[in-house]
Protein backbone atom coordinates (compact mmCIF):
# COMPACT_ATOMS: atom_id res chain seq x y z
CA UNK A 1 0.00 0.00 0.00
CA UNK A 2 1.36 3.37 -1.09
CA UNK A 3 -0.08 6.64 0.15
CA UNK A 4 -0.40 10.15 -1.28
CA UNK A 5 -0.35 12.44 1.77
CA UNK A 6 -2.53 15.53 1.52
CA UNK A 7 -1.54 19.03 2.63
CA UNK A 8 -3.60 18.94 5.83
CA UNK A 9 -1.68 15.92 7.17
CA UNK A 10 1.73 17.41 6.34
CA UNK A 11 0.68 20.69 7.88
CA UNK A 12 -0.64 19.02 11.01
CA UNK A 13 2.57 17.06 11.48
CA UNK A 14 5.12 19.68 10.46
CA UNK A 15 3.65 23.14 10.97
CA UNK A 16 1.52 22.96 14.08
CA UNK A 17 3.21 22.06 17.34
CA UNK A 18 -0.07 21.41 19.15
CA UNK A 19 -0.95 18.71 16.60
CA UNK A 20 2.44 16.98 16.44
CA UNK A 21 1.21 14.10 18.61
CA UNK A 22 -2.12 13.49 16.88
CA UNK A 23 -2.92 10.00 15.58
CA UNK A 24 -2.58 11.39 12.04
CA UNK A 25 0.88 12.82 12.69
CA UNK A 26 2.00 9.59 14.36
CA UNK A 27 0.61 7.55 11.45
CA UNK A 28 2.47 9.78 9.01
CA UNK A 29 5.67 8.95 10.88
CA UNK A 30 4.92 5.22 10.57
CA UNK A 31 4.17 5.56 6.85
CA UNK A 32 7.39 7.52 6.28
CA UNK A 33 9.36 4.82 8.13
CA UNK A 34 7.72 2.21 5.89
CA UNK A 35 8.78 4.21 2.77
CA UNK A 36 5.25 4.32 1.31
CA UNK A 37 4.66 8.10 1.35
CA UNK A 38 4.32 10.14 -1.85
CA UNK A 39 3.86 13.83 -2.59
CA UNK A 40 3.14 16.00 -5.61
CA UNK A 41 4.34 19.53 -6.32
CA UNK A 42 1.01 21.26 -5.64
CA UNK A 43 0.87 19.69 -2.15
CA UNK A 44 4.49 20.73 -1.47
CA UNK A 45 3.57 24.27 -2.54
CA UNK A 46 0.49 24.37 -0.30
CA UNK A 47 2.49 23.21 2.73
CA UNK A 48 5.11 25.92 2.17
CA UNK A 49 2.70 28.77 1.32
CA UNK A 50 1.95 31.26 4.05
CA UNK A 51 4.97 30.45 6.21
CA UNK A 52 6.14 33.89 7.30
CA UNK A 53 9.17 32.90 9.34
CA UNK A 54 12.16 32.16 7.07
CA UNK A 55 13.68 29.66 9.52
CA UNK A 56 10.42 27.71 9.70
CA UNK A 57 10.11 27.80 5.91
CA UNK A 58 13.65 26.44 5.56
CA UNK A 59 12.93 23.70 8.12
CA UNK A 60 9.74 22.64 6.29
CA UNK A 61 11.50 22.73 2.94
CA UNK A 62 14.28 20.52 4.32
CA UNK A 63 11.78 18.00 5.72
CA UNK A 64 9.94 17.82 2.40
CA UNK A 65 13.19 17.52 0.40
CA UNK A 66 13.33 13.89 1.49
CA UNK A 67 10.37 13.17 -0.81
CA UNK A 68 10.55 13.26 -4.60
CA UNK A 69 7.49 14.70 -6.32
CA UNK A 70 5.54 12.26 -8.43
CA UNK A 71 5.67 13.62 -11.99
CA UNK A 72 2.46 15.17 -13.24
CA UNK A 73 1.35 14.58 -16.81
CA UNK A 74 -1.16 16.12 -19.17
CA UNK A 75 -3.23 12.98 -18.54
CA UNK A 76 -3.43 13.88 -14.83
CA UNK A 77 -4.82 17.32 -15.58
CA UNK A 78 -7.34 15.96 -18.09
CA UNK A 79 -8.45 13.28 -15.61
CA UNK A 80 -8.73 15.93 -12.88
CA UNK A 81 -11.02 17.96 -15.16
CA UNK A 82 -13.12 14.87 -15.90
CA UNK A 83 -13.34 14.14 -12.17
CA UNK A 84 -14.36 17.74 -11.50
CA UNK A 85 -17.10 17.53 -14.13
CA UNK A 86 -18.33 14.14 -12.93
CA UNK A 87 -18.51 15.28 -9.30
CA UNK A 88 -20.18 18.51 -10.33
CA UNK A 89 -22.99 16.55 -12.02
CA UNK A 90 -23.46 14.76 -8.68
CA UNK A 91 -23.62 18.09 -6.80
CA UNK A 92 -20.14 17.65 -5.31
CA UNK A 93 -17.71 20.54 -5.59
CA UNK A 94 -14.02 20.80 -4.86
CA UNK A 95 -10.82 22.59 -5.73
CA UNK A 96 -8.70 21.98 -8.80
CA UNK A 97 -5.85 20.78 -6.57
CA UNK A 98 -8.11 18.28 -4.81
CA UNK A 99 -9.21 16.78 -8.13
CA UNK A 100 -5.59 16.68 -9.28
CA UNK A 101 -4.77 14.74 -6.10
CA UNK A 102 -7.57 12.30 -6.93
CA UNK A 103 -6.37 11.90 -10.53
CA UNK A 104 -2.75 11.22 -9.51
CA UNK A 105 -3.84 8.82 -6.78
CA UNK A 106 -5.98 6.83 -9.21
CA UNK A 107 -3.28 6.72 -11.92
CA UNK A 108 -0.61 5.55 -9.48
CA UNK A 109 -2.93 3.30 -7.44
CA UNK A 110 -2.33 5.28 -4.24
CA UNK A 111 -4.54 5.78 -1.21
CA UNK A 112 -5.11 9.41 -0.18
CA UNK A 113 -4.30 10.21 3.46
CA UNK A 114 -6.30 13.29 4.40
CA UNK A 115 -8.55 14.79 7.03
CA UNK A 116 -10.23 17.01 4.42
CA UNK A 117 -13.96 16.33 4.65
CA UNK A 118 -14.41 16.85 0.90
CA UNK A 119 -12.57 13.66 0.00
CA UNK A 120 -15.24 11.21 1.23
CA UNK A 121 -17.69 13.11 -0.99
CA UNK A 122 -15.29 12.79 -3.95
CA UNK A 123 -14.88 9.10 -3.20
CA UNK A 124 -18.63 8.64 -3.42
CA UNK A 125 -18.37 9.64 -7.10
CA UNK A 126 -14.83 8.64 -8.07
CA UNK A 127 -12.67 5.51 -7.89
CA UNK A 128 -10.40 7.10 -5.29
CA UNK A 129 -9.29 5.14 -2.21
CA UNK A 130 -8.96 6.98 1.09
CA UNK A 131 -6.40 5.90 3.63
CA UNK A 132 -7.78 5.34 7.10
CA UNK A 133 -5.78 4.85 10.25
CA UNK A 134 -6.44 1.41 11.60
CA UNK A 135 -6.03 1.17 15.34
CA UNK A 136 -4.61 -2.36 15.20
CA UNK A 137 -1.18 -3.53 14.06
CA UNK A 138 -1.43 -3.12 10.28
CA UNK A 139 -2.96 0.00 8.64
CA UNK A 140 -5.11 -0.60 5.59
CA UNK A 141 -6.83 1.66 3.08
CA UNK A 142 -10.52 2.30 3.51
CA UNK A 143 -12.65 2.21 0.39
CA UNK A 144 -15.48 4.67 0.09
CA UNK A 145 -17.55 3.74 -2.90
CA UNK A 146 -21.21 4.03 -3.61
CA UNK A 147 -23.02 0.87 -4.51
CA UNK A 148 -24.12 2.08 -7.96
CA UNK A 149 -21.69 1.33 -10.80
CA UNK A 150 -19.13 4.03 -11.57
CA UNK A 151 -19.44 6.09 -14.71
CA UNK A 152 -16.76 5.90 -17.34
CA UNK A 153 -14.30 8.81 -17.05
Amino acid sequence: MRVLVDTCIWSMALRRREHAQTPEAEELGRLIAAHVVHIIGPIRQEVLCGVRDRAQFDRLETHLDAFVDLPLTAEDYVTAAKFYNLCRTEGVQGSNTDFLICAVAVRHDLSVFTTDGDFPRFASCLPVVLYEIRRSAEPTPARYRRSAPKREV
